[in-house]
């Protein structure tokens, strides 16, 4: 029975008891006064039988005020004083109770707070002997982080379901998205490479390897050819074991071959033009020889005329080839591996390549911005060099000095030298002689090098200052793209790999059964125009970040800017600081909710007074043609679950924070407050599974319970 039912039943029989006392009591008087003069001492009995009353009618008041204040000192205080102690307890154990309510109840919350300062010291000496434990495998992920981060192939690790268990930079910039539309890529830890890829291909890759696991004496790895948008993608696939053997996932090392696939069309385009242009002329000089050969006695004016064809188609097929080589040379030539890498480097390394080859005290001028060049550094300096030795040889100079120059889309690389200067035939002849054996395997002269290149070499002088410079031309690259992470303070390599995943269930489950902890989530917020949606108020910036096996994915983040094509409120404006200025030239919300849906898909969403923002992408379903349809979690309705007793002001998102120990950044942004959401929904987590929840269905229908539930917009 509940204490306030109790109560009243007490106050119900005190009550009727004292009613009947005081009508025993009347009734004692009355029979006592039988004998007496009632009229003289009736007033003053009814006098007192009055204040009796009184005083019983009044007093269940003042016991009513009374427990009042006891309720407010004790049970209220002691419920609350429970729920801080499970947050101390559970997520945040830096957390310190409030003494509130009566003496007692303040006495014991100081033992609580000592007891949490033992604890934690406690806490801190377990944790450094667990540190100490882990120092060795945290070395062992953190060198496998460097190597996948660090990889120039594209690699994705998949459980046997598909789902991507690692990562690397080079696949999320090779798989994004294939029209470079805005937002987030498609490649995240827990998503399913068949979004990426084309699943049946996959699949039938994934069957070769079993084939082929099956018998042991076969090279057990598959290769196929598929398409990204207009890329074209050679993979080679290898197997991942488990303890008996069998496939538990799989490698997938993915190679752009776009360029090399045109050059390859290209080249067997010429190739055909040219056997089909060489055919006729080859069959008349043939014809010819053979004619000569079978008559030699033939007349000198008939000898004279085939000597004559065959000269003739001999120049017609020289010109051809020449032709061919003048306008499709570069489809002809295998392509040369070339890296990218800074000027600088290039210019160092060719500094010391010179001093150490040739004995030359080699100065490097120039520099300003970093440049980027695509080049094969090794035949460069080789070649380079090659040329210094010969200035020392031609001059006799014992001083050269390198400069580095940005001209355009190329970079100008020279060799400066005071003293005699350098007629251009010269240097025309340098570029012909070889400089490496053949058996090296490179280019033996500095025309090749160049030609490799597409770059110029000159040579020019100065004779007044006496200064004379040999100059090549270089192409200037882009350095590779590596992934953008949102920022937050957060120092570190990125995690890009979770292999607990490879014990995740299957793509398709039923969702209302399955844990908490095992499921993906999304955690987006929105910032608006205003507060009113279905008064016309727009999103005008979404944020999102993603959620697998129990961890935030800082850098699996999603964060886009919207044209509402209508203005800020300016109480709105105040809040996230976002100007109409700021939003012009940005998608607007019908380029924008596509793009945020395939980011989301497969996942429950997560959000901060979820009703807010679910309202405004309801209300863009019809005009969009984008439902949101899968599970809604609300950590303003999760933190009224677990903390019951707390006032409304307390469920704010920076109140649920600082109780949580969850630091706040980057406040009233959309991906902001989407990464302190995630952070608040993990340590959540623990204290829903103190009141028994443990699965979405259980999450979503005590949800459902709360008050704030009813909220509408």
């Amino acid at each position: 029975m509940r204490l306030r039912t109790r109560f009243a039943l007490w106050l119900a029989v005190w009550y009727g008891g004292v009613l009947l006392a005081v009508g025993l009591t009347a009734a004692a008087f009355w029979a006592d006064l039988a004998g007496w003069e009632r009229d003289t001492l009736w007033p003053m009995v009814e006098a007192r039988l009055t204040l009796l009353v009184l005083a019983a009618l009044l007093l269940p008041f003042a016991l009513a005020v009374l427990l009042r204040l006891w309720f407010a000192d004790y049970p209220v205080a002691a419920r609350r004083l429970a729920e801080e102690v499970r947050v101390l307890r559970t997520v945040n154990p830096q957390y310190r109770v409030k003494a509130q309510g009566g003496p007692e109840l303040a006495e014991l919350a100081g033992e609580v707070n000592a007891l949490a300062e033992a604890l934690e010291a406690l806490r801190a000496g377990v944790e450094e002997r667990v540190e100490e434990s882990n120092r060795r495998l945290e070395r062992e992920k953190n060198r496998l982080a460097a190597l996948m981060s660090e990889l120039a192939q594209s690699v994705l690790v998949c459980n046997a379901e598909g789902r991507i268990l690692l990562y690397n930079a080079r696949a999320t910039e090779l798989l994004g998205p294939p029209d470079n539309a805005q937002g987030g890529s498609p490649v995240g830890l827990g998503r399913s490479v068949f979004g990426v890829l084309d699943k049946g291909v996959v699949e039938h890759a994934l069957e070769k390897l079993r084939r082929r696991l099956s018998q042991p004496s076969v090279h057990s790895s598959a290769h196929f050819i598929t398409s990204r948008g207009p890329r074209l993608l050679r993979a080679q696939m290898a197997p991942v074991l488990d303890a008996s053997g069998g496939l538990d996932g799989f490698v997938l090392v993915l190679e752009d071959v776009t360029r090399m696939m045109q050059l390859a069309g290209r080249r067997d385009v010429v190739l055909q033009m040219l056997t089909e242009g060489t055919r006729a002329s080859l069959a008349n000089i043939r014809a010819a020889v053979e004619t000569v050969r079978e008559f030699p006695q033939m007349d000198a004016g008939r000898r004279a005329r085939l000597i004559e064809v065959i000269e003739d188609e001999a120049q017609r097929l020289s010109e051809r080839l020449d032709e061919t080589m003048l306008h499709h040379g570069e489809t002809l030539r295998a392509p040369w591996p070339r890296e990218d890498m800074q000027a600088s480097d290039l210019v160092l390394t060719l500094q010391r390549s010179v001093e150490t080859s040739l004995g030359l005290t080699a100065r490097v001028a120039g520099g300003g911005e970093p440049l980027w060049l695509s080049v094969d550094s090794h035949a460069l300096v080789q070649a380079l060099t090659f040329i210094a030795g010969r200035v020392q040889a031609h001059a006799g100079v014992r001083e050269v000095t390198l400069e580095l120059a940005e001209q355009g889309h190329h970079a100008v690389l020279s060799l400066r030298w005071e003293g005699e200067p350098l007629d251009p035939a010269v240097l025309h002849d340098w570029e012909e002689q070889p400089w490496a054996p053949p058996a090296e395997g490179r280019p033996s002269t500095l025309r090749d090098v160049l030609h490799r290149h597409d770059g110029e070499i000159w040579c020019q002088s100065d004779r007044l200052m006496g200064v004379n410079r040999i100059s090549l031309q270089l192409p200037v690259t882009q350095p590779d793209r590596t992934a953008i992470l949102p920022t937050g303070g957060e120092q570190g390599r990125p995690v890009y790999y979770d292999f607990d995943l490879f014990n995740q269930p299957g793509q398709t489950p039923e969702l209302d059964e399955r844990p908490l902890a095992e499921l993906s989530y999304t955690v987006f917020d929105t910032e608006t125009t205003g507060l009113s949606p279905s008064e016309g108020d727009e999103i005008i910036s979404i944020g999102a970040v993603r959620i697998v096996n129990g961890r935030l994915l800082r850098q699996e983040f999603y964060e886009q800017l919207v044209d509402p094509r209508r203005p800020i409120r300016k109480e709105s404006q105040a809040v996230h600081g976002i100007t109409e200025q700021m939003l012009a030239g940005q998608p607007t919300i019908d380029q924008v909710l596509p793009v945020f849906h395939r980011f989301a898909e497969d996942t429950v969403l997560v959000a901060h007074n979820a009703a807010f923002d679910m309202r405004f992408l309801q209300l863009k379903e019809a005009a969009t043609g984008v439902r949101f349809i899968q599970p809604v979690l609300d950590t303003l309705l999760l933190s009224a679950l677990v903390h019951p007793g707390h006032p409304e002001e307390e469920h704010r998102l920076e109140r649920i924070a600082a109780r949580l120990g969850v630091p706040v950044v980057g406040r009233h942004t959309a991906l902001g407050d989407a990464i302190v959401t995630g952070e608040v929904f993990l340590k959540l987590l623990p204290l829903l599974a103190e009141r028994g929840i443990h699965t979405l269905r259980q999450a979503r229908e005590a949800s459902q319970t709360t008050l704030y539930a009813k909220v509408r917009y």
